[in-house]
């Protein structure tokens, strides 16, 4: 026969009930006060990065607008390839805005190349200016550094760029031939490695060749970027991007006197901003090809 249950057994019966509730409750508001701290902290962050994307944006905005009022101020008209260049570059980079203009619903990768876009086209009319605007800079250009993603693309690209960096100081006359060289190689060598002749003509047998019966530039572009689903006026600005930074070898080519060149070494790093820059800007494009 089972024992009699006293008053005093059912008290600390309910007591140890009652605190286990409560240790429940407690448990529970734990969780949701750490939830909550979660959420805001995600949510804030969320909002950080939104303020911070869009200062970048308004920023390269800022710039591109700049530095178009001071090359239509320049009283000198300016015919060089080089030039031309910039001016059709930025002809596709209103294209692009044309397309993908403010509320287009677009993916964060998209988003993503579309923000680079705005940071290559401020950094071609800062450096035109700097160039060939005979405006000097308040301050030397920002240094950037390509670090390994060069490198993940090619060791030996990797170390042309550092050999060409190196040669670049203002003690070395031959410091613009020697960069604009290397320069050169990079970018033809990058779009042979990240877009290779067969696997072009296998992803699109009709693409355009060259004379040679290699795919043409365009091509090679068109086939690094074919996971991003970007609209042809993407492959366009980013073609004329290319050709910019070459015609600006180009014309750097043409200086060979002097220290550095003709050009100032503040100028020469203007221009080794804009290659970096630009090197950085396809490691970046072609990330799923």
């Amino acid at each position: 026969m089972a024992g009699e249950f006293s008053l005093s057994q059912y008290k600390s019966k309910l007591r140890q009930l009652q605190q286990k509730q409560r240790q429940v409750i407690n448990n529970y508001n734990r969780a949701v006060d750490n939830y909550n701290r979660n959420m805001k902290k995600a949510i804030n962050n969320y909002n950080s990065a939104v303020r911070k994307h869009n200062a970048t944006v308004r920023h390269n905005r800022q710039i591109i607008a700049n530095e178009l009022r001071k090359l239509n101020s320049t009283s000198a008209a300016m015919q060089s390839g080089y030039s031309t260049s910039s001016r059709i570059m930025y002809q596709h980079y209103e294209n692009v805005g044309r397309v993908y203009y403010e509320g287009i619903p677009v993916s964060p990768e998209q988003e993503r190349i579309l923000d680079l876009i705005e940071q290559e086209q401020a950094n071609s009319l800062t450096t035109e200016n700097i160039i060939e605007g005979d405006n000097s800079s308040e301050a030397l250009p920002e240094d950037i550094e390509i670090g390994d993603k060069l490198a993940v693309v090619s060791e030996d690209l990797n170390d042309r760029w550092k050999g060409a960096v190196f040669a670049l100081n203002p003690n070395n006359p031959d410091a613009t031939r020697h960069f604009c060289t290397s320069t050169r190689e990079i970018f033809t060598e990058f779009l042979e490695i990240k877009a290779p002749d067969d696997k072009v003509f296998e992803y699109n047998p009709q693409c355009q060749k060259t004379e040679r019966g290699n795919a043409t530039r365009r091509e090679k572009i068109g086939f690094m970027m074919r996971n991003t689903n970007m609209d042809d006026s993407v492959v366009s600005f980013v073609e004329a991007d290319i050709k910019n930074i070459l015609e600006l070898n180009h014309l750097l080519s043409g200086g060979t006197h002097g220290p550095a060149g003709k050009y100032t070494f503040e100028k020469l790093l203007q221009v080794k901003k804009r290659v970096e820059q630009g090197i950085l800007f396809l490691c970046e494009i072609s990330q799923s090809a």
